[in-house]
């Protein structure tokens, strides 16, 4: 301060012909005891009553004016600064500190008078706040020593950090005015109770950070906790004296300063001759030579004596404080305000005119509040209307250097915004990446956060699971139906479309089985047709061969239209042809085994045929059989057109990354089963027939191979029932079904097929001798057989493997029988088998032998 005062003293355009003096008071950091002292600046200004008081002599007595203040430089500390801040604003005394950044201060209301050339804490907490946001931490704990800086400074932060948001407090903890070891102790033990908010907020005197910094030493927890630390940290060396190694990777925070080059010079070259104005100036000089001048002295008596010639920089370690520049720039800021106020108020006087000895401070304060000059370090002084200093912080980190060993580095700068080089910084513990101060783990890809009630850093981590994505950090929502969630679970994508393919092993055997059903019902067709007027093509019925063989055909091409791709077309062909095959075969067998049944059945009653028994009467029968299934379809085309549709339940299964949408078209598997139902009607009721027809004698009929056909089939259809239902819930349900579907329908062709026609074919290609034509028989001759056949059935049981004696038959060779209208010898002895020659129209020839029977 002194030092400025002889600057601006000696500079010839700042002040002319004026001198500024100082009445300089130790505080002694103590607010109460600065208030005290600050009375001596309002002396002048307060007027005494002398009314009372007499000399010896009688006359009044002649008090000696004290000098007059006009604006005070300080305090440092921010709760000295508040006290005397109190007193002074009652005077209208300006005052401008160089130090006390308490956000109090800021209060242009309560400190009307107050001014400082260095920002409030309110600039510095929103500088750590954002030095915490920079690093990742969530989750901080505060310190702050007992009084306005400490208490202030944690408010700020704790507001701004708020206003910020995504920073929580674990504890705010406060260090008492009379502390003990043990309350260092017990601080740390707390702030070790959150072990995940490493990271520590120091707002504390020197002698506090010493003692949070020693008792982390004991606690044996060094390396661990990331210190904070405001302005009364800094750069100073004095809070971390021989705590070094626990002050490693602190960041500490600095008003934007530079080294006055000039001070340095000024401040080597004193000594105890030259500085006798400075009345703490020896007080320092044991202090920092470390030996005693005079007994008086404070010093132990073992400490040498000091010998007056030890030279600073050079006897001592030395370091400019940072606070040099502040107190320089505070002083000029008063001189400036009072330069100003002479050039205007006394623009024809040299020095100060009467109008300035009378302008009282609340004019000074104008010319203080609107002062801006390049300050000792080239950065701009000006105030803001609240009287504080812009924003500008230097950033410091305690840390290693190869060169110089332990020491403060700079690692940025905060000008209302954060300039921080992350790459120079170097953390405790040698943890190369920088350490986490956070209460909960970053969730992983696709899990939410379940915030903690009243700690929004602190959270549980729940998986987004099934088909639910998540749209921010803190919500799982469902896809909807048609979507799934993608990997990482941050979007929904469509769900993939199948369809049965070709080369799916699902569709390879059923389209292999169709293409040799087919290929066998158009061999049988064909040679159906080479050979359609033999007698075995003719005794089976041609008309009706032609149109079961039609119905097998269809039952093969339905695979095709099952496993095609899905479009109206195929959809209107499946509709068509589902239960057409099926229906035109059990149509066309369901007439024969009725034809069949009343022939014999009207045989055992009376000679006269039975009605519709005509190759024309049996396809009018078929036909309209035929016609019940197609106006079934024709209703369900009207009801609901066909059309096709992509089912996403259908293979929605538990992993989302495996659901498939299945094109496929709109039938349900109800509709499946009544489309079918009418089908499976009529081979239920040749199935009954074909049991009422298994005692005829099968060379009057084909009851036997039928109810063979039957009985297959029946089993076939059982087996697929609860195949198809039984898949409902499977993932594979299309493939299954339309396989179980296709398969069933294949083999219910191929049992047809088989039993029906490849033994007529066989004979007609291998053993064309067999295909010759026998006697016709008339309607008589099927009663007769009726009969018979009726009597068998009873005495069948008296004969081993059924056989029975009859006087009705001769053996006639079958080139010489003609008709049974003719004389017939007497049959000798001859047995009749159950197999005897067919009724008209369903001839035999896998016999050599006939047997004719005489018209009863």
């Amino acid at each position: 301060m002194m030092y400025a005062l002889d600057q601006i003293n000696g500079d010839d355009e700042l002040l002319p012909n004026v001198t500024l003096g100082a009445r300089i008071l130790d505080t002694c950091s103590r607010d109460t005891y600065a208030l005290e002292q600050s009375l001596t600046f309002v002396q002048a200004l307060i007027q005494k009553d002398t009314s009372d008081v007499r000399c010896t002599n009688g006359e009044p007595p002649v008090f000696v004016k004290p000098e007059k203040v006009v604006g005070v430089i300080g305090a440092s500390a921010s709760s000295v600064s508040i006290m005397v801040a109190n007193i002074l604003r009652l005077f209208q005394i300006p005052q401008i500190s160089y130090a006390s950044t308490a956000p109090e201060l800021s209060d242009d209301r309560r400190y009307d008078f107050f001014s400082r050339v260095v920002p409030p804490d309110s600039f510095q907490a929103q500088a750590m706040v954002d030095i915490v946001k920079t690093m990742g931490w969530n989750y901080v704990s505060t310190v702050a020593s007992e009084g306005s800086y400490g208490e202030k400074g944690v408010d700020a932060f704790m507001q701004l950090s708020r206003e910020a948001g995504g920073i929580c407090i674990a504890q705010s903890l406060k260090i008492p005015h009379d502390h003990k070891s043990s309350d260092f102790d017990k601080i740390i033990r707390q702030l070790l109770d959150t072990r995940y908010a490493r990271a520590v907020i120091l707002f504390a005197s020197d002698e506090d950070i010493r003692g949070i910094l020693n008792a982390s030493k004991r606690a044996d927890q060094v390396g661990h906790f990331l210190w904070i630390g405001s302005d009364s940290w800094g750069a100073k060396n004095s809070p971390i004296q021989h705590l070094e190694d626990a002050a490693v990777g602190a960041i500490t925070i600095l008003p934007k300063r530079a080294t006055i080059s000039g001070f340095d010079a000024y401040f080597t070259s004193r000594t105890l001759e030259n500085n006798r104005r400075n009345v703490w100036f020896a007080e320092y000089w044991e202090e920092n030579f470390n030996c005693k001048l005079m007994s008086s002295s404070k010093k132990d008596e073992s400490s040498r004596k000091c010998t007056g010639q030890e030279r600073i920089g050079i006897d001592s370690k030395y370091e400019q404080e940072g606070k040099v520049q502040f107190v320089i720039d505070a002083v000029y800021a008063m001189a400036h305000a009072l330069h100003n106020m002479q050039r205007d108020m006394c623009p024809e006087n040299s020095g100060i005119c009467p109008e300035m000895e009378i302008a009282g401070g609340k004019k000074l304060l104008k010319y203080i509040r609107s002062v801006s000059f390049n300050g000792s370090a080239g950065t701009s002084v000006t105030f803001n209307r609240n009287g504080d200093a812009p924003g500008r912080y230097d950033l410091f980190q305690y840390q290693w250097n190869n060169v110089t060993g332990l020491g403060y580095r700079m690692i940025g700068q905060w000008t209302e915004t954060l300039q921080l080089h992350k790459e120079d910084m170097q953390w405790p513990r040698g943890e190369q990446e920088i350490p986490t101060s956070v209460c909960s783990l970053p969730c992983k890809t696709g899990e939410r956060k379940k915030v903690v009630k009243g700690m929004p850093c602190c959270w549980h981590c729940e998986p987004c699971d099934g088909y639910q994505f998540q749209p921010d950090e803190f919500t799982c929502k469902l896809c909807s139906y048609n979507m799934r969630p993608s990997a990482n679970r941050t979007f929904c994508q469509p769900i993939p479309i199948i369809k049965l393919e070709w080369h799916s092993p699902w569709a390879v055997i059923p389209v292999f089985l169709a293409m040799l059903g087919i290929i066998a019902t158009i061999f049988v067709m064909a040679t159906f047709i080479r050979y359609n007027d033999t007698p075995i093509v003719r005794a089976s019925g041609r008309e009706l061969s032609y149109v079961l063989l039609t119905g097998i055909f269809l039952c093969y091409i339905i695979t095709f239209l099952m496993i095609a791709k899905p479009d109206v077309g195929v959809c209107s062909f499946r509709r068509i042809f589902l239960g057409l095959g099926m229906c035109i075969s059990y149509a066309a067998l369901l007439t024969k085994t009725n034809r069949i049944y009343r022939i014999f059945e009207q045989g055992k009653k009376s000679v006269t045929p039975p009605r519709l028994i005509s190759p024309t009467s049996q396809l009018a029968i078929t036909s309209s059989l035929i016609s019940v299934q197609l106006l079934g379809v024709l209703i369900w085309f009207g009801v609901d057109p066909p059309n096709t549709i992509i089912d996403y339940d259908e293979q929605k299964t538990l992993n989302p990354d495996l659901a498939r949408g299945v094109l496929k078209c709109d039938i349900t598997d109800l509709q499946i089963i009544c489309s079918l139902g009418y089908s499976i009607l009529l081979m239920v009721t040749c199935t009954v027939y074909a049991i009422k027809t298994r005692g005829v004698p099968e060379n009057f009929n084909e009851a036997k191979p039928i109810g063979f056909t039957m009985y297959t089939t029946c089993i076939v259809w059982l087996a697929f029932i609860p195949i198809f239902f039984g898949t409902a819930q499977s993932a594979e349900k299309l493939y299954i079904q339309t396989t179980t579907l296709t398969i069933s329908m294949n083999l219910s062709a191929s049992v047809a097929l088989g039993m029906l026609y490849m033994p007529k074919v066989y004979v007609i290609i291998f053993h064309p001798e067999l295909n010759v034509q026998k006697r016709k028989r008339s309607f008589k001759a099927v009663v007769t057989a009726a009969t018979m056949s009726s009597r068998l059935s009873h005495k069948a049981s008296d004969r081993p493997n059924g056989e029975a004696k009859t006087e009705l038959c001769e053996n006639v060779d079958p080139s010489k029988a003609a008709s049974v209208s003719g004389p017939a010898a007497p049959c000798t002895s001859a047995v009749l088998h159950p197999r005897m020659q067919s009724i008209p129209g369903h001839a035999k020839a896998s016999t050599s032998h006939a047997y004719t029977c005489r018209q009863v």
